[in-house]
């Protein structure tokens, strides 16, 4: 499968000179970020990996439980300088050019909304609401105060989707038939998740649901994404508590299936795996591609015998959550499917759906259309 791992390699190539060619063209100051909410785990990231990174500043951190903010300022050595206590109050005396929001799903549209009030975009992890209400108020306020709104997935920057979506693409397994994303892990409680996490990410308010919008947003946003942006014309969902004892207000076991005019999706979002699993099926017409973890995929095309092969480096910047960010912000990139508010706002009105399909029994319909083509920006400017 020479010739397949040279394709892969060769598509990037273009995008690899834009990007060395920008880096050539001078040095860009870094980009002033500030942080909403501290209550989301994922900020650990951010500390331990990107604290300390050139390319960004941080210039404020908005916690309004102090006792929360005083601990991550004395693990991180933080300035107490940059604690506020109001997502207000920050922005007007620091002024970022962006936000990121690691506060539970239920805020973030305040977060957007105050956000949009003073012109600044903002960056979430995912997903991006607790339901289909929010996503559309989300994607009004950022339309119209002209910001850039994106979503951060782990699975965005992994190699293994991007070789596979470019096999899709370049119609080597035919036409898309079947998608099955698998995402979970052993549950939240079980692997240790910090309190002030654990509360509302099993709060069915704050969190929208349990692993259904844990994980099953994962899922969806893939999906959209190998589906070109299209929505599934139907989302049947079936939701299980298998650990009550643990969870007792929320799902810990989803299953979610998409009907396509051609094809289905099916995602099974877990807080019962044995081990902590992101991957991803795709099968086509002619052949399969399989996502191995973050890097590798199996390939199997017509006529010839399964192969596994390696995913190629993303280009910048195109690699990592921030890289993304600086470049939307100060060069007005536009932002890749996976991250844009276009393709999560289908993301939440799958999960919105799932919700209601799992509770009734019944099948959901969505409406039909696409995201916008990748040239507009998520917010329709």
């Amino acid at each position: 499968m020479r010739h397949l791992a040279f394709f892969l390699a060769a598509a990037l190539l273009p995008a690899f000179t834009v990007c060395h060619a920008q880096t050539a063209a001078g040095a860009e100051p870094p980009l002033r970020i500030a942080i909403a909410g501290l209550v989301h785990g994922h900020v650990e990231g951010f500390f331990k990996n990107s604290l300390h990174r050139t390319d960004i500043q941080l210039v404020g951190i908005a916690e309004p439980d102090q006792q929360l903010a005083a601990h991550y300022a004395s693990q991180y050595g933080l300035d107490r300088s940059l604690m506020f206590a109001s997502l207000e109050d920050m922005l007007q005396k620091t002024r970022p050019q962006a936000v990121l929001a690691y506060t539970s799903t239920y805020d973030h549209r305040r977060v957007v909304e105050i956000c949009a009030r003073h012109g600044v975009p903002v960056m979430m992890e995912k997903p991006l609401a607790v339901s289909a209400e929010d996503a559309h108020a989300i994607e009004k306020a950022a339309r119209q105060a002209n910001i850039q709104v994106l979503v951060n997935y782990e699975t965005t920057w992994y190699r293994s989707n991007h070789a596979a979506y470019d096999l899709v693409r370049q119609n080597a397994i035919g036409e898309i038939r079947k998608i099955v994303v698998h995402d979970g892990h052993q549950g939240p409680k079980e692997i240790g998740v910090g309190p002030e996490f654990l509360g509302w990410l099993t709060d069915p308010k704050l969190d929208g649901g349990g692993a259904l919008y844990d994980f099953g947003c994962y899922g969806a946003d893939l999906a959209t994404w190998m589906m070109d942006g299209q929505r599934p014309s139907a989302v049947t969902a079936v939701t299980q508590q298998i650990k009550p004892d643990l969870y007792p207000r929320v799902d810990d076991e989803a299953t979610i299936i998409l009907t396509y005019p051609r094809a289905q999706a099916i995602i099974q979002a877990s807080w019962n795996w044995p081990f902590g699993r992101k991957d991803m099926e795709v099968y086509g017409q002619t052949g399969y591609v399989i996502t191995v973890r973050n890097n590798d995929l199996r390939v199997r095309l017509a006529g010839k015998d399964e192969e596994q092969v390696a995913g190629q480096p993303l280009p910048g910047p195109f690699d990592d959550s921030l890289s993304l960010l600086r470049a939307v912000v100060l060069r007005g990139v536009a932002p890749d499917p996976l991250s844009s508010l276009a393709t999560n706002v289908i993301v939440s009105e799958i999960l919105d759906a799932a919700r209601r399909s799992a509770a009734s029994g019944k099948s959901i319909g969505l409406a039909r259309g696409r995201v916008p083509s990748a040239d507009k920006s998520p917010s329709g400017n």
